[in-house]
């Protein structure tokens, strides 16, 4: 088993998060991992990448070559487009809708879905407006990550776990909010997919 995921987003968007709890996970079921630099953190706004592969054999190299990620994860639509040539023949994008437009001459939005749109897995989640009713908008990336769970190849009670594991630092409240989030968006991504396949 082996499984290739490119995180995007920009800075402030809590990819770094999204990669702690799939290492996480992944060490608690004693697989391999590796995790490229995550690149842009110093500016917040600006493009942030990061490479996460996680095998049940040695990795030797952090990167994923071009047409070999399983999936990629972003929190920002236009920054999802950027990996296209990293995604494999039958991968998965998924992304939030909400734009964040750091550029003046930023795409319009039914253009990028549109874009979006051209592969057949993919899942398009209003990942910032359900956590804004959860009761706090930077939990938007744990909603992306409950949809992409089912295609991460880790069970659920080990990011649960790894959730947990990296908030505890945090109130109770961070955390039940953060696994709220993580659960919302597993149902989202559950009926989108249901929905494909039927």
């Amino acid at each position: 088993m082996r499984t290739n995921i490119i995180l995007s987003g920009v800075g402030g968007q809590g990819i770094l998060t999204i990669a702690a709890v799939l290492d996480t996970a992944a060490l608690n079921e004693n697989l391999f991992i590796k995790q490229s630099e995550v690149h842009g953190m110093s500016q917040r706004g600006g493009a942030v990448q990061s490479h996460v592969r996680i095998s049940d054999k040695e990795i030797f190299s952090d990167l994923i070559p071009e047409g070999k990620a399983d999936l990629i994860l972003s929190v920002e639509p236009m920054e999802l487009l950027r990996y296209l040539p990293f995604l494999k023949q039958d991968g998965w994008l998924i992304t939030d809708s909400e734009t964040f437009q750091n550029t003046s001459n930023y795409p319009d939005k039914d253009d990028l879905f549109k874009e979006i749109g051209k592969y057949p897995n993919h899942i398009i989640v209003d990942a910032t407006q359900i956590a804004k009713k959860i009761g706090n908008s930077r939990i938007a990336n744990m909603v992306l990550l409950g949809a992409a769970s089912s295609i991460i190849p880790l069970s659920e009670s080990s990011m649960i776990e790894a959730i947990r594991r990296l908030f505890q630092h945090k109130s109770e409240k961070i955390i039940r909010l953060n696994l709220e989030a993580f659960n919302e968006g597993k149902k989202v991504a559950e009926g989108i997919i249901n929905l494909a396949d039927s």
